[in-house]
């Protein structure tokens, strides 16, 4: 997340009329609109990679699983917190985010994915995931480091409570928001950690 825009404190409405006209991407926050930065080779290719195992993991059983996965561009709305974001990756299963009212902003994720960089690392691991935790659906919520081969899973327990599950090179990555297990490994798929920084 980069600094505010130099727009006034604007509403929900207000604001998915401005950004659908808007060449470049922005999160609002509490009716503050934020400039989304840019990302590195390896931050892109690793979103890809995600979005790809996912979706043909859970293509391979569509009747098992009626859920969709989304990337980058799709905004994702959290009512109790009054926000949108942009998360990297996300998986909905819920039919209410198949509706015509949904076709702009989803809301009603199982799992959050999100590469990390050293711009928003903090953010993300953050505020970021205390408003994400207010999403009643949202089991999961994936971080992905992008300089090494490394992924914090958090993921809400019984209880309510986030427990963390770290993946390092050589796990497997078990995802039971979707019930699907995957390679770490895959995620870095033709990622050049010469250049990854």
């Amino acid at each position: 997340m980069a600094l505010p825009q130099t727009q006034e404190t604007c509403d929900f409405d207000a604001y998915m009329a401005w950004e659908e006209h808007q060449e470049a991407r922005h999160e609002y926050v509490a009716g503050e609109v934020f400039a989304m930065s840019g990302g590195s080779d390896a931050h892109f290719t690793i979103i890809g990679n995600v979005f790809a195992a996912l979706r043909a993991a859970l293509r391979a059983g569509l009747h098992a699983h009626p859920c969709r996965v989304f990337m980058a561009g799709m905004k994702l709305k959290v009512d109790a917190a009054n926000s949108v974001f942009y998360p990297d990756v996300f998986v909905t299963c819920d039919p209410r985010d198949r509706t015509d009212s949904a076709r702009l902003a989803k809301a009603h994720p199982s799992l959050v994915v999100e590469v990390l960089s050293p711009s928003t690392a903090a953010w993300d691991r953050g505020r970021k995931f205390e408003l994400y935790q207010q999403i009643p659906e949202l089991r999961e919520y994936l971080l992905i480091e992008q300089d090494r081969i490394h992924a914090d899973l958090f993921r809400r327990n019984a209880e309510g409570l986030w427990v963390l599950h770290p993946a390092a090179p050589g796990a497997t990555v078990r995802l039971e928001s979707v019930g699907l297990d995957l390679p770490l490994a895959e995620f870095y798929e033709d990622v050049d950690f010469e250049i990854a920084g």
